[in-house]
């Protein structure tokens, strides 16, 4: 039996008569997290994580909005349904999806590395698991993130020392506020004051209200200059080469993102430095989520879904794809080659 297929509107489970993510607007809508490209405007009723409320309180206001515990059950059309922590954001969560004995997990985007800003990736035993392969190829080992939060430090404590601003891109849901967090826990805000773009302020807001410890931030443009060029700017990738970066002076830049495990990627967006800090999983972490589940079906959904299909069927599983409408990392900005505003 088939719990989920793909419809023009986007993933569809036929027995619950409900969608997961759809890219199209329908009238029930189960969302995994609250990146754009996951949770869109205009679908009739959206179920959630709780944990993820206050984000999507924030980016789409007026939805009508259930939400779940992570781990609480509900049956809707005979369908046992119930959500998991997949560890990508705040609320981020894997469906699970029960009828008549079988068992699917849609795991949306999730990591397994560790982030003090939302719920540990929780392996789910299931028939099918559905995953995404955002970075499912060998090339994609992460390091250590503690490492790279001390290489951000380290490059913005130079800077400082320089009286130069650092300007680090990053999606302004996830990425910033985990940036943050972890500079925190590394205790290295006082190195200068920490401030970011206006885009990322109310999603921090949303993380605060939530429970998240997010430090406060300052809004760049109410820093004086003088402060500015010892201070840390968190901003979206989309805000690269405009007009905003010129109240900085001579600034250093830099891209948080997993697309800078690649030089190239690094070279291409002509950035000072490039630190490989990503959320989502590696190829060791996503072959790893895949044999926790114990499925013998892996549906692979965006991503590098051909290598991914085709490394799953030759080690034994019937794998398979769901062509969608998702973004390779987060929302549409998150490839090497485009920019626009999201997480």
């Amino acid at each position: 039996m088939e719990l989920v297929v793909r419809r023009p509107e986007g993933l569809y489970c036929p027995p619950g008569d409900f969608f997961i993510d759809p890219w199209r607007p329908v009238e029930r809508a189960v969302i995994t997290h609250a990146h754009g490209d996951h949770a869109r405007p205009g679908n009739g009723h959206y179920l959630a994580s709780e944990a993820s409320r206050a984000v999507l309180a924030a980016r789409l206001p007026g939805i009508r909005l259930d939400t779940l515990a992570y781990g609480e059950r509900v049956v809707h059309g005979g369908v046992g349904l119930s959500l998991h922590p997949a560890g990508h954001v705040l609320g981020s969560a894997q469906v699970r999806i029960e009828h008549q004995g079988i068992v699917w997990v849609v795991s949306g985007d999730y990591k397994l590395a560790p982030d003090p800003t939302c719920a540990p990736f929780e392996p789910l035993r299931c028939t099918t698991f559905v995953t995404e392969s955002t970075f499912g190829l060998p090339v994609y080992r992460w390091p250590d993130p503690a490492r790279v939060v001390g290489d951000i430090a380290s490059w913005w404590r130079r800077n400082a020392e320089a009286n130069r601003t650092s300007v680090l891109y990053g999606y302004a849901f996830g990425k910033a506020q985990r940036i943050a967090c972890e500079l925190a826990a590394a205790d290295a805000l006082g190195i200068g004051p920490l401030a970011c773009h206006g885009a990322m302020l109310a999603l921090c807001a949303a993380y605060r209200a939530a429970g998240v410890p997010v430090p406060e931030i300052q809004h760049a443009s109410e820093l004086a200059r003088d402060t500015l060029r010892r201070a840390l700017v968190l901003a979206p990738p989309s805000a690269a080469g405009t007009p905003w970066l010129r109240r900085f002076g001579d600034a250093s830049d830099a891209f948080a993102s997993g697309w800078m495990q690649i030089r190239g990627a690094r070279r291409r967006r002509a950035l000072d430095r490039g630190f490989p800090l990503s959320d989502h999983a590696d190829w060791p972490a996503l072959n790893a989520a895949i044999e926790a589940t114990g499925a013998t079906r892996v549906v692979v959904t965006h991503g590098q879904v051909v290598p991914m299909v085709r490394w799953l069927a030759e080690r034994g599983f019937d794998a398979d794809a769901f062509a969608t409408e998702f973004a390779d990392e987060g929302e549409p900005e998150a490839s090497p080659a485009t920019d626009v505003d999201a997480a």
